[in-house]
Parts: C-alpha cells; structure tokens; sequence
C-alpha cells in the first residue's frame, strides 16, 4: 500500500495519463476509513459501511456498449444485449475521462478474475470512491504481489462514477455510460455510483476470453458435498443462487460466476455480492451474519440514523438491498475457489405465472432446452425501472453477459453434460397456486428440502410423474415437502386457470425458442413443452 504519484498508477497503455494521487491496494481497513472520512457511508452498528447509490439502484443495461473493432467484432454476438459503440467516439470519450481524472484522487485495486491460475485475468480496477474499490476488493481476488511492481494488469476497469457523458457530443444513450473495449483492453465507466456495473463488466469480459480458450463461463454458483459432489446453480440475480449454494452442509465454491475447464470448476470472484433484502438468521443463517460484520458494504439498505441499526426488511429505497463481502466472511468454504467436474447441474427459475414444477428432473436436452430459453422472472430492482417480477427469457440465464453468439456456450454446456453425465434439475423458486399478485413465493425450507434430496441422491429411486404440458419428470415425493406441493396444478383453486396459464407459457417458450430453432437439434427442439 502506498500514496503514489500520477505516473505510477499504470494505466498509460490503456489511455489514461495520470491522477492528482492515487491509493494503490489499501487492505479494506484503510478503504473503510477513507470511505468514512470523505462522508461516502456511515458505520452500522456491528461494523458495516453502509452506502447510497442514487439514482441508480441497480445495473443500467441500455447504458452498456461494446466497441466495434477490428480483433473481436466478428466473435461478438451484436444486438440488444452487445450493442456497438464506434472506436472513435470512444477514443474521445477516454480522452475526456482522462482530463476529468487528472486533478481527481483515485483508489487503485491489483486483482485477479478466476482463482484457478491456468485461466486467471489480471485485472487494475481504478475507482474515484473508497467504497467502490472495497466493493472491488471484496469481489475479486486481490493480488499477492509484494512489490508494486510486481503485477502487470491484462485489462483495467476504470470507473469514473461522477463523470457525466454529454449523449450528443459522445454517442451515448445518456449521461451514464458501461464501455467495453477489447482492442484497448479496457472497461470505461460514468454517470452511475452502482459498484454492480464494476462486477458485470469484469463478467462480460471473461465470458469473451474464456470460450476463445475453451473453457465455459456459466452465471452460476457452486458448492461441493461432503464427498466431494459438485453441484452447480444457474439462474439469473434474485432466483436464489446464493442462498440455495450456501448450504451448511455443503462447501461453498462461489455464488455467482464460474468457469467449467478440462480440469473441472472455478470461482470467478472472491466474494459475493448478495441480495439483502428480507435477510433473516432462520432462513439464510450462513449469509445474514455478514450484514453484521466489519467492511461489508451495505448497498442502499435502510438504516436507523441515530442506532444505527439496520432495517432489512425496508424496501423504500430499492428493493435490490445488497451486502457485498467477501468469500472469508462465510463459514464453509473451498478456499481455493476450485473444484472437480459436476455430477449435479441445478437450473433455477422464479416463475412468475406460477405454472412450473417446483422441481423436475430434466433430460439432456431438456436441460439444452431450458439453457437455450433461459426463462426467469426480473425481479424487483435488479435492473433500473423494474420494480415488479416481469417474465423474461434470457439465454445462458445470462444473456445481458453473453458476448458470443448463444450457441457458443450451449454447445459446450452440452458436450460437458454428456462428458461427465451430468444429472439436471429445475427448480421453481418463483410462484405457487396462482401467479405473482394472487399465488405465494414458493416457500425457501421447502425448496431446500426439494434441492438437498436432489443433490444427496434421495431421489434417485423416486416415482417421477411427466408433466402434461413441460414434459419435464416431476417427482410424487420429496422428503419435507408436502406432496400437493410438487405437482403445481395441485395448488391452484381452479385447475382450468391453471391450464390456461400453464398453455400461454408454453406458447411464450415457442415463440421465444423461434430463434434458435435453425440451430438446435431435433432432440432438443422435441425437448420443448407442448403448444
């Protein structure tokens, strides 16, 4: 840790001359200090730094541009999600970042994206808040280099929060900005204090790299049982990730982002960044310690000006509340953020029609199917302007991340099942006996006792009935869980709304899944639920 000088912050090759001063690798205690003298947050109670974001609640993703360029524009996947922003206009908009930062003071964070060192990225993440670079801290994996020196950075994340894009003048869409640009291998930031968009780019970048040299990057977590059983979780923000993974029995990989090499999985990160809203000590006892623990960062949750005493069941602000921390502040944990190949693949769903099972075993290329459809629910305050669960199919169950084409990370999703005869599930953690509005959020000890019997084999000799419209095989019982439970038209006072609804999703998987048809296979397009 050291004060250092404009020029020693070592961005110049990514287009960045230098800073008024600059704090190179600060531990989290000097960071939470800093944050707290430059009025950034306030301490909790128990010791975590609670923060505002502003306006920006959660991620921006109209705001989020790729550079067209000549070394990956033909590998990206270009549309709604990967929209192009012109290397011109780019180069001007760094050249103006640039100037702002010169007279600025900035935090500098040495770091790696991967633990497993054969695939790692060496990323320099630059911030003009304390807290975003302790945010980065937490989330990443800091470097051990003992000499300044010692590190040399293969993509910089520099986030110049309070810099506001003029749109006519630099092409954007509005005063906040996400750039990425793979030439200059770098990740330019604006107009927005969500530390989200810090941790996204980074994943939008190794979800570029990492197929390039054969590995697949997966919007998933992972934990291992006490044999050493791999299970992995898919699903979008809010499906329950990080809560289903952080399972006391079993040891947590990581919760959010992996890769799934020849040699097995590994984290990404090295914390989590978890949805804090409605946290409790009965429903979540691994993750709600953190909320009282020194350096967490606290996004935008409520919190008692005089006792400070946090409030975590008060959505006033958003209810995208989140705790970010790292992987050591957790109890049971693989350390090395490495582990061997799945023998469980979990694919998780908040259904917001109330209409699938809450849990299936899955084919194959049912599980190709429903990776391909990615279909979720946005839930509350995920992204800016959602404050409703909204249905929505998202390929990869991450496709805001997906720079390639689709068919790139199927492919080697589906080669990996069949290497290491993956089993498949899918879990609704959505609705039940109605849909959002009249029907109830699938109750969490019950979707832990569908997924603990999943994982540790109780089920394997179990009676499956196929379901009528999904086809997928849903169990008659489950340890725990009441058996009208599984069978989700059980659960609706009137079966005939229940088929309408459940006939209208299937329609919305059809007319989704249209394009991908020319791709997929037979197997996987008779994989689709009955129209």
């Amino acid at each position: 840790m050291a004060v250092l000088t404009s020029e020693s912050i070592g961005l110049e090759s990514f287009g960045i001359a230098g800073v008024r001063s600059a704090l190179r690798n600060a531990p989290a205690a000097r960071l939470y200090e800093e944050a707290i003298r430059r009025r950034e947050g306030i301490a909790a109670a128990a010791g975590p730094l609670v923060v505002r974001t502003g306006k920006h609640t959660g991620r921006s993703p109209n705001d989020k541009f790729l550079v067209r360029e000549p070394g990956s524009e033909a590998n990206i996947d270009w549309g709604k999600a990967n929209k192009p922003f012109a290397a011109d206009r780019f180069a001007a908009l760094l050249g103006r970042v640039d100037e702002y930062l010169r007279d600025k003071d900035v935090y500098v964070l040495d770091a790696y994206a991967g633990a497993d060192p054969r695939y790692n990225l060496p990323i320099r993440v630059v911030t003009q808040m304390a807290w975003h670079n302790m945010f980065a801290r937490h989330l990443f994996i800091p470097s051990a280099a003992s000499a300044l020196d010692g590190f040399t950075p293969q993509f910089a994340i520099v986030d110049a929060c309070d810099f506001l894009a003029d749109p006519k003048r630099d092409g954007t869409g509005s005063e906040t900005f996400i750039i990425v640009d793979f030439g200059r291998k770098l990740v330019l930031i604006g107009g927005t204090t969500y530390a989200g968009e810090i941790k996204k780019s980074v994943f939008t970048v190794m979800n570029y790299l990492l197929p390039l040299r054969g590995v697949m990057p997966m919007h998933c977590s992972a934990n291992v049982g006490p044999g050493g059983e791999v299970a992995i979780f898919f699903g979008l923000s809010g499906t329950g990730k990080t809560t289903l993974s952080a399972e006391p029995t079993r040891s947590l990989v990581g919760d959010d982002e992996h890769g799934w090499s020849e040699q097995g999985v590994f984290n990404f990160e090295g914390g989590c960044y978890a949805k804090a809203i409605h946290l409790s000590a009965d429903l979540e006892p691994q993750i709600y310690p953190t909320t009282r623990t020194f350096a967490t960062v606290l996004e935008n949750v409520v919190i008692d000006e005089q006792s400070r005493e946090l409030d975590l069941d008060d959505d006033s602000l958003t209810e995208n509340t989140r705790a970010a921390y790292p992987l050591t502040s957790l109890p049971n944990i693989v350390a090395s953020g490495q582990a061997g190949h799945p023998r469980d693949l979990i694919m998780l769903t908040c259904d917001a029609f109330g209409v699938l099972p809450p849990i299936a075993r899955m084919t194959p290329a049912q599980a190709m199917y429903h990776f391909l459809s990615g279909y979720t629910a946005k839930v509350a305050g995920t992204e800016k302007g959602v404050t409703e669960p909204q249905t929505t199919f998202s390929h990869c169950f991450g496709a805001p991340f997906m720079v390639h084409e689709p068919v790139v990370y199927a492919k080697m999703l589906g080669e990996k099942i069949a290497q290491h005869a993956v089993r498949c599930w899918l879990i609704n953690t959505g609705w039940s006996g109605g849909p959002y509005g009249v029907g109830k959020r699938m109750r969490l000890p019950y979707t832990r006792a569908m997924v603990n019997a999943a994982l540790s084999g109780k089920l394997d000799g179990a009676t499956f009935r196929a379901d009528p419209v999904f086809k997928l095989e849903v169990p008659t019982s489950v340890p725990g869980v009441p058996d009208e439970v599984l069978q989700a038209r059980a659960t609706w006072p009137d079966p005939a709304a229940y088929d309408a609804q459940a006939n209208d999703l299937a329609k919305r998987f059809a007319a989704n899944f249209e394009k991908f048809a020319a791709t997929a296979t037979s197997e996987i397009r008779e994989a689709a639920p009955r129209v």
